[in-house]
């Protein structure tokens, strides 16, 4: 037990425990002027609150942003030094967060066009860098298309070869941890920089390219085969291929 909540800030109380629970961190909650336990090291507090408590280390609670100043501290450090967003590229993309190579956070995403929490986590990480996979390619451009149009197309990312970073795993929900674990070990390696606009550019598709989104749009979906013409907006990352197939249902219901 190494964290109290001291506050008489209700809402401050409420994000502080929230946050401290979903990083499975044990504290103390304790009331103005209680005596402070020996093994706390890091208090936790509101802005109005921090001059009343007596003890050298202290965090303001004034939004969820709280904890990574609070992991550095527990560690005896101000910050991280290196922090990486790090994203397996796929239909459901895996996503980590390693900072100075300790993973800190992971989230599955529901699509590659699912990047709001992207644009939290860099709020949350002011210094982080991205990292992406270079694999699943349509994928890839889809998410990185999203990024640039909120970001900018000279915003830079870290590519990263994604070989062997998908382990086999056995169980339930067998992908969502593959992608998880793969977005871990992408975190974990070196890549070159590259602007988006730069990783966005795309052939046209071969015919064989179009064959096979065709295929897999009669596999997703059981019975509809999308036509090549929306083949090629998947394969250009344009659309998503549940976006083409919908597409498809809707010409022919006319």
């Amino acid at each position: 037990m190494r964290v109290a909540i001291i506050t008489s800030d209700a809402r401050v109380y409420y994000t502080a425990t929230k946050v401290l629970k979903e990083y499975k961190i044990p504290f103390h909650s304790l009331r103005m002027g209680d005596k402070i336990p020996f093994d706390v090291e890091v208090v936790l507090t509101s802005e109005k609150d921090y001059d009343k408590i007596d003890f050298p280390v202290k965090v303001i609670v004034r939004n969820e942003n709280f904890i990574d100043e609070l992991l550095a501290k527990l560690e005896g450090r101000e910050r991280f030094k290196k922090v990486y967003i790090a994203i397996d590229p796929g239909e459901r993309p895996g996503l980590s967060v390693v900072a100075d190579n300790r993973v800190v956070e992971v989230h599955h995403l529901k699509s590659p066009r699912d990047v709001g929490i992207i644009l939290d986590l860099l709020e949350k990480y002011p210094a982080a860098k991205i990292k992406i996979g270079h694999g699943a390619k349509r994928q890839r451009i889809l998410m990185l298309k999203a990024l640039g149009d909120l970001l900018g197309y000279d915003y830079p990312v870290i590519v990263v070869n994604e070989s062997r970073t998908t382990p086999k795993v056995g169980g339930i929900e067998v992908s969502q941890v593959q992608d998880i674990v793969a977005a871990i070990n992408i975190g974990l390696r070196d890549g070159r920089q590259v602007p988006i606009g730069e990783l966005i550019e795309v052939k046209e598709p071969t015919k064989r390219e179009i064959e096979d989104i065709k295929r897999r749009s009669r596999e997703l979906s059981g019975t509809i085969t999308i036509s090549s013409k929306l083949a090629r907006e998947v394969a250009l990352g344009n659309l998503t291929l549940e976006e083409a197939i919908e597409k498809q249902k809707g010409r022919r219901s006319r």
